[in-house]
């Protein structure tokens, strides 16, 4: 008995290849629709040229993609039950890849964002899929192996999405950012329908589906997204339409909420927020996301705004964060095998918040070498918490129900960046306003140092003759201006310094999972 034990735990323990393979080629389809979120977000000037569209229009490049992502991850749980996980990833893989070749043919500024829309809503479907498959389908015992997997995807693929889509438009042309996903869209969704295996569909669920449920759900999800995307740049609540989403967003969760506990089969069941682990978790999961996408959003709009730097310049800059977390993968991967989750989770977000405060110090001279530091303690911090976040949450919850939760654990990360992006622009055109008033206060006729300042840049513009001094006040007031606007990315790291150190406190309230068997099989 004592030889026999150890062979059967070994087996059991062991991971079957083609299920691997299977995996693998899932994670890559993963990283494609979470890599389409930031790969256009330093080449929107130059679809912008390329449409014909204005300023507001192609904002909605992005907007559009992210409203109807946000739909379907929660949407994702009830599908993939229904009609299988090898099913639903097929389509949604293939129907990314069409909409990603129809997106390429784009002509108008209507159609592009028709296009992003469809792209974001079913590809949306991939994400949740993986990380449900990654915690029903291998044995507990082996998540220290698959979950830095899923971790680095998710947070590595749009850290690098700008600086992806940066060479692929000055190497080639915008169109190559969605060109690029075709022939792997077609392999990924090759290979998963004759790989995956995980589980069969369960079609009776489609003949209880709850519409109403589906309708609330997107009126509240996607008036939320749409809310927090545009508020920022339209004076929140002043703009009509940034009013009437607010309205249509909350008297949408009201039905929502209420179809969620009442229907005989919801679109989203939520009874996995009752599990202390997945309820923490998700609030870690979405301050995860405003440092994850918050941070992506929030050096690249510095180097360009106050550095200069084009598309391509700000891509190699950020790559030092994709590097770390690369390095950093199978590190915490090694550590979530022997070290207390939670304690891991507390070192995460404190290295969060140092790398913030670092930057905290930022002035118009930080370059390269000043955001190293801070970049390499945002990389090695995301991985650090990443995966123990995700294997506390999905990990200690029955396998019957991870499907679903995995698509609310992932929303919340998503609507983190959203709201982050909310907070971080809010703080920066509030922040630098004042900044900017109080400054001007400083440079007023009869400060001395104003004074000299202002005779200095007219000795050195003294070759325009006449308007010398003209010129002198300009550069002046650019110089103030790009100060002031400093003042304020320093703001923001500083509120996100205590936002970081805030998360430690939280984490003990998560409890350590206990050993499970495997949540499933092949069929």
């Amino acid at each position: 008995m004592s030889t026999t034990a150890p062979a059967e735990a070994a087996e059991d323990d062991a991971i079957d290849p083609r299920k691997m393979a299977a995996f693998i080629c899932m994670v890559f389809g993963m990283f494609m629709a979470i890599l389409d979120i930031q790969i256009v977000s330093a080449s929107l000037s130059e679809i912008q040229a390329g449409l014909s569209a204005s300023a507001d229009e192609i904002s909605w490049v992005q907007t559009s993609y992210l409203i109807a992502e946000v739909i379907m991850i929660p949407l994702s749980g009830f599908l993939s039950r229904a009609l299988s996980t090898r099913w639903l990833f097929v389509a949604s893989c293939a129907g990314f890849t069409a909409m990603s070749f129809l997106c390429a043919t784009a002509n108008s500024i209507d159609q592009m964002i028709v296009y992003r829309a469809l792209q974001g809503f079913i590809g949306g479907g991939m994400i949740p899929t993986v990380f449900a498959s990654a915690y029903s389908v291998f044995p507990r015992s082996r998540q220290s192996l698959v979950s830095p997997i899923i971790g680095l995807v998710a947070t590595l693929a749009p850290t690098i999405g700008p600086t992806v889509g940066g060479y692929l438009t000055e190497l080639f042309s915008w169109h190559w950012l969605f060109l690029v996903n075709i022939v792997p869209g077609i392999l990924v969704t090759a290979a998963t329908a004759l790989l995956v295996d995980f589980d069969e569909p369960e079609l009776s669920l489609l003949e209880r589906f709850d519409w109403l449920g589906l309708v609330s759900m997107a009126g509240f999800l996607g008036s939320l997204e749409f809310v927090l995307e545009e508020g920022p740049t339209n004076d929140w609540f002043d703009d009509h339409w940034i009013a009437l989403f607010t309205a249509v967003s909350a008297v949408s969760a009201i039905v929502f909420f209420w179809r969620a506990f009442s229907a005989r089969e919801p679109v989203v069941d939520l009874r996995a927020f009752a599990n202390i682990n997945f309820g923490t978790g998700a609030v870690l999961s979405f301050v995860m996301g405003i440092g994850l996408y918050g941070l992506t959003y929030l050096y690249p709009i510095y180097l360009a705004r106050v550095r200069d730097y084009s598309a391509l310049m700000i891509g190699e800059t950020m790559f030092v964060t994709g590097v770390c977390m690369f390095l950093t993968a199978p590190i915490a991967g090694r550590l979530s095998a022997r070290l207390d989750p939670r304690l891991m989770i507390a070192i995460g977000f404190l290295g969060f918040g140092l790398g913030t405060w670092q930057a905290s110090n930022i002035t118009a001279d930080w370059d390269f070498w000043e955001l190293f530091m801070p970049q390499v303690l945002r990389g090695v911090s995301l991985m650090l918490a990443m995966v123990p976040i995700t294997n506390l949450s999905l990990g200690t919850l029955p396998p019957e129900t991870i499907k679903n939760a995995s698509g609310l654990f992932n929303v919340t990360r998503n609507l983190g960046g959203a709201v982050g992006l909310a907070i971080i622009n809010t703080i920066l055109n509030d922040r630098t306003d004042l900044h900017l008033a109080r400054l001007r206060d400083s440079v007023a006729w009869g400060r001395p140092e104003a004074e000299q300042a202002l005779a200095k840049l007219t000795e050195g513009f003294s070759s325009l003759g006449s308007d010398a001094h003209q010129a002198a006040l300009k550069q002046l007031s650019l110089i103030v201006r790009q100060q002031a606007t400093v003042m304020a990315f320093a703001d923001v790291f500083v509120v996100l310094t205590v936002l970081f150190f805030l998360l430690v406190a939280v984490t003990p309230l998560m409890r350590r999972p206990r050993a499970m068997p495997a949540g499933g099989g092949g069929h």
